[in-house]
């Protein structure tokens, strides 16, 4: 069976849920990239376990959260995007310092819900623009803060649709990153922090986004920290490499790179993907020329160039 009559077929079983050939520049913050193949968005549990059950196809699977992090290349996505609905996007209160949290909600909606039930420990997401899903999955951080330090479990769902448990000690978070399976698609995280006087959870908040604004672009079509920071070769920031190897002022077509912070690339207006991606792959080229360090992508590339 092809695959635009296996989603002909599952849509009638999910009516308005499954997509064939569905327009993803509306989905991602840098506003680029071509068509992913199949493109479902289930608002249950249910309805994703029963796609995950009698989808068979061998294409692969890509959960998008926000787009935040996401580069899509001009060719389209040749597989599954899945976009987590209303039922995924649910927060409450285990006890008096831990929260659920469902993978749909914003990074930012958990700190608040934290604020608002003294919960100390979690402002750091107030800063971070994307998904709980995707926070999960890359280890998400910022000010010496990440992830890693204050999730107590995750509930996931595998390829086949079944859904379990895994509890923090079983995984390996590192720098941007963990030993977690792609074929994983994670539903909700379990957070822990610990009672504090809001007054002084608020202030923080505050801090940590005064300096945020001060030192990150907004208001434009960005995708966040291009690359990740180097991890024991040198003291320096990957916006200070970017900056010694005079990358601030390079651009192919409208893809440019932020003055206000330099790993923030930017579609100025009408860029491309590749034009985006070659100016990566530029700057990633003079900085290694310049510095001997080979940068590595904090932002994820999908799909097929064209």
């Amino acid at each position: 069976m092809n695959i635009s009559k296996q989603v002909q077929d599952l849509s009638r079983k999910l009516p308005g849920k499954i997509h064939y050939e569905y327009d993803m520049r509306r989905l991602n913050w840098f506003k680029l990239g071509g068509p992913a193949k199949v493109f479902f968005k289930p608002d249950t549990l249910e309805e994703l376990v029963f796609f995950l059950k009698n989808f068979s196809s061998n294409l692969p699977i890509k959960v998008l959260g926000v787009g935040s992090n996401t580069l899509i290349r001009d060719g389209g996505y040749d597989g599954v995007i899945i976009k987590l609905g209303k039922y995924f996007s649910h927060l409450s209160k285990l006890d008096d310092n831990t929260v659920i949290s469902g993978s749909s909600v914003l990074d930012r909606q958990l700190s608040n819900f934290a604020l608002e039930n003294s919960i100390a420990g979690l402002e750091f997401l107030f800063c971070i623009p994307g998904s709980i899903g995707g926070a999960i999955k890359m280890n998400s951080g910022c000010y010496d803060h990440d992830i890693s330090k204050c999730i107590v479990s995750i509930q996931v769902v595998d390829c086949n649709g079944i859904v379990r448990t895994i509890k923090s000690e079983k995984i390996n978070f590192f720098y941007r990153g963990s030993d977690l399976s792609d074929d994983l698609i994670f539903l909700s995280g379990t957070f822990k922090g610990k009672k504090q006087d809001g007054k002084k959870i608020k202030e923080r908040m505050k801090k940590l986004l005064a300096f945020k604004k001060k030192s990150q672009p907004t208001g434009v079509k960005t995708c966040g920290s291009t690359f990740k920071n180097p991890i024991n070769q040198t003291q320096k920031k990957a916006w200070e490499l970017i900056k010694e190897a005079q990358c601030e002022n390079m651009k192919i077509g409208d893809a440019t790179i932020s003055e206000k912070h330099s790993n923030f690339f930017v579609n100025q207006d009408s860029a491309t993907s590749n034009d985006m991606e070659n100016l990566i792959s530029l700057v990633r080229e003079k900085v290694f020329n310049t510095t001997g360090i080979k940068l590595e992508l904090e932002l994820q590339i999908i799909g097929e160039k064209e």
